[in-house]
């Protein structure tokens, strides 16, 4: 005969139950493969950008010295926190080129997936290094493959589509031992995966739920003019959207659509009915941000942060039949 114990003792297991299912169930890497790929280019390309004028960020000549950049965090100016960096404390030109050449190197190779395991958080050190060196001259773009670099060196996200499966298919064999396991993992379910991949889920969620809540401040959001504004605003326009004048409408529609899905996302991304719609428009949104406001790799990296919500099952099966198809495989 049920009892009011055993109902709350059955409602308390299945909450832990689903719990442990959400966090510790096995899962492929191979959706976290292709965002190291997309990643580790973007947070590349970034050095490449610091490279063409690197003493005009680093170094006691650059536009926010050293010495001020210290204060930033110090509490000089404010409160203090814990972004610390070295490169506060190298002056040298030749030395700040050696240090970035050297960063260059560790983050290609974390893009191609080489010596992934060493290679990943390596990447993102130097890069949290610079974060905190380079204050004043960030923008969001900064935050997100860094934050997309820290969660992917969780995981193996080298075992597959990367240098690292080369070598260990062509090298490996079953009486390797546990470091060359390590090193070069096999493309398996794991956990540490899954880990990897629930933790940037939830920061996503996080971030358009904040940032939903922050526009709903603002009165532009309510009256149905704040997409209106960004595009025809020439600071940012990489397009000349302002025909838009014509169709009140519409932007109204786009900008209550807008902050509809960002507040709501944090919901709607879970469940598999409205999972398809909720990315659809954030490849809309973050694409128009890349093509009209100028913001190239910002919306990259929101389109590309948004694909952990793809199941790796699907990557695998849609790269696989790729593979098939082309020319070298003899199925074309």
């Amino acid at each position: 005969m049920r009892t009011l114990g055993s109902d709350v003792k059955n409602w308390c297991t299945g909450y832990v139950e689903a719990w442990d299912r959400f966090w510790f169930t096995p899962r492929l890497p191979h959706t976290l493969s292709v965002l190291r790929i997309i990643t580790g280019v973007m947070l590349l390309y970034s050095h490449v950008v610091l490279a063409t004028d690197l003493t005009s960020f680093l170094g006691e000549t650059a536009w926010v010295n050293n010495e001020t950049s210290r204060q930033l965090h110090d509490g000089a100016f404010g409160f203090s926190d814990f972004g610390r960096t070295y490169l506060w404390y190298i002056s040298s030109p030749t030395l700040i080129w050696v240090h970035h050449i050297f960063t260059i190197g560790v983050t290609a190779c974390f893009a191609m997936g080489f010596l992934t395991r060493i290679t990943s958080p390596l990447a993102w050190f130097l890069q949290l290094m610079y974060l905190h060196r380079l204050t004043g001259v960030l923008f969001g773009f900064d935050q997100i493959v860094t934050y997309m670099t820290m969660y992917l060196m969780l995981a193996p996200s080298g075992s597959c589509y990367s240098v690292d499966s080369l070598i260990r298919d062509r090298f490996g064999s079953p009486s390797r031992g546990r470091f060359w396991k390590w090193l070069w993992p096999e493309s398996t379910p794991t956990i540490s995966s899954n880990i990897a991949t629930r933790l940037l889920q939830l920061h996503l969620c996080v971030i358009y739920l904040f940032g939903g809540i922050s526009k709903a401040r603002g009165q532009t959001w309510w009256d149905g003019t704040a997409v209106w504004y960004s595009v025809s605003n020439y600071e940012y326009q990489s397009m000349n959207m302002t025909w838009l004048y014509r169709y009140p409408r519409f932007f109204s529609a786009m900008t209550h659509a807008t902050l509809f899905w960002e507040v709501f996302y944090c919901a709607l991304v879970w469940p598999r009915l409205t999972r398809p719609f909720v990315l659809v428009f954030a490849v809309m949104v973050h694409a128009g941000i890349a093509l009209f406001l100028g913001m190239i790799t910002f919306g990259t990296m929101m389109i590309a942060a948004n694909m952990i919500f793809i199941s790796p099952e699907w990557v695998q099966g849609s790269l696989g039949k790729m593979r098939a198809g082309s020319p070298e495989s003899g199925n074309s």
